[in-house]
């Protein structure tokens, strides 16, 4: 196995560690209709290690982190939306930074690319939230559709908890990376 590729391994290993430690131990409870949402750093360090390992390897991560916090706190049957909402984010935020030619020299870039994910966690998580009210919860669909739509502000907090997150810890993070020869 190439050392490059070793050290991909291990930094996707220790991402899926971070981002399942971020969720776990940092939870601020958001009452909302459907689900049981909460604040937490699990949606910024999976938007670090995508942006950090690309979409393979930061996609890998983050259905790690957040899918074995999912199996492990009671979430199992829902496990599936979370890695399917990874997997979404993973694709817009490869797609857009790779639209920056990957240039994290001008920090506007690591803002758009932050706010992008914040933005696209929204419509992953009204559409986790319509999916668990209907198949889940039993709800029609314009009920569910309104319970998902009530559940939003939760969302809105995580998704702008990940956006500053994102920013913060970006560059600190890239040179902590860089030290470690990948990056």
């Amino acid at each position: 196995m190439h050392n490059n590729q070793l050290r991909k391994i291990v930094i996707t290993a220790l991402f899926a560690a971070i981002i399942f430690i971020g969720i776990s131990v940092f939870q601020i409870p958001i009452p909302a209709m459907i689900g049981r949402p909460f604040v937490h750093f699990g949606n910024a360090l999976t938007a670090l290690a995508i942006l950090f390992l690309g979409f393979g390897y930061g996609t890998l991560a983050g259905a790690i982190g957040l899918g074995l916090f999912d199996v492990t706190h009671g979430y199992v049957s829902t496990v599936y939306l979370t890695i399917i909402e990874v997997i979404i984010v993973a694709a817009v935020v490869t797609w857009v930074f790779k639209l920056l030619r990957r240039d994290d020299t001008k920090k506007w870039h690591i803002v758009l690319v932050a706010f992008v994910a914040g933005l696209t966690k929204i419509f992953t998580s009204f559409g986790n939230s319509l999916i668990e009210g209907v198949f889940y919860q039993g709800m029609q669909w314009h009920a569910a559709f309104i319970g998902a739509l009530a559940s939003e502000p939760a969302t809105v907090v995580n998704s702008i908890t990940t956006f500053i997150l994102v920013i913060i810890l970006y560059y600190p993070l890239k040179k902590i990376l860089g030290h470690s020869g990948l990056q």
